[in-house]
């Protein structure tokens, strides 16, 4: 099962719905999160390429983005394919 990181906040919708999209596939991750946390918040604007929204999704070390951008691979089929990778 592939190895997934999640930065969020406890307050963020679309944090909601991108850990709801992962659970409906069935797949475990590790969410960090960025409230009150600036040392986290840092590390993941680092990962992220200076993105400093949340939430900030990671597959088997892979910058995947934000909520949208994990929908969209879903749309297009390439999700599932990813999630199936050893991480």
């Amino acid at each position: 099962m592939a190895d997934i990181v999640i930065y969020s906040s406890d307050l963020c919708p679309y944090c909601f719905r991108a850990k709801s999209l992962l659970k409906r596939k069935g797949a475990a991750f590790r969410e960090i999160s960025v409230d009150m946390n600036p040392a986290a918040r840092r590390e993941m604007r680092e990962k992220a390429n200076g993105r400093n929204t949340v939430p900030q999704i990671f597959i088997n070390g892979q910058h995947v983005g934000g909520s949208d951008d994990l929908h969209a691979l879903d749309d297009r089929g390439a999700l599932d394919p990813m999630l199936a990778a050893a991480g």
